[in-house]
């Protein structure tokens, strides 16, 4: 990967022609303890990275307020994660982001976006959240 843009998802003419970037937001759910929702955030990055990925890095995100004493759970949830345009990593990806949605009790909101489409997934009906993940995966991979 090209070093020096690390803070911003690089736009698809300055990527390689067969790696894409997406950038993964986790917003914990609200009513957890921020260790509970960093821990969670870190389970997700940990399942992204098992999969047949080019790269996963924290994404980007608003330096912390002088008086911070913690890092702002947005910028935490921020996972840039570049893949081969190719081959179903995406379809992957969206998948594993989905099933880690299932698997939690907690309201947790997730947004993937690739080359400025953004879906946002979160407490939706098992049939409603397919639909939509189906027509998002569908603009993106020509299936």
């Amino acid at each position: 990967m090209q070093d020096g843009v690390s803070s911003a998802i690089r736009p698809a003419d300055q990527r390689a022609d067969d790696v894409m970037e997406v950038l993964v937001v986790v917003a914990p759910d609200p009513e957890l303890a921020p260790e509970a929702g960093e821990r969670a955030v870190r389970r997700l990055r940990a399942e992204i990275a098992e999969l047949d990925v080019e790269a996963v890095r924290p994404g980007p995100g608003a330096p912390a307020p002088d008086a911070a004493k913690g890092t702002d759970p947005v910028t935490l949830g921020a996972i840039v994660v570049a893949l081969s345009a190719s081959g179903g990593v995406f379809t992957a990806l969206i998948e594993s982001v989905r099933d880690w949605l299932g698997r939690s009790a907690a309201r947790h909101r997730v947004s993937v976006t690739i080359d400025g489409d953004t879906i946002e997934l979160e407490r939706a009906s098992d049939a409603e959240r397919s639909a939509l993940i189906d027509a998002y995966i569908r603009r993106h991979t020509g299936s």
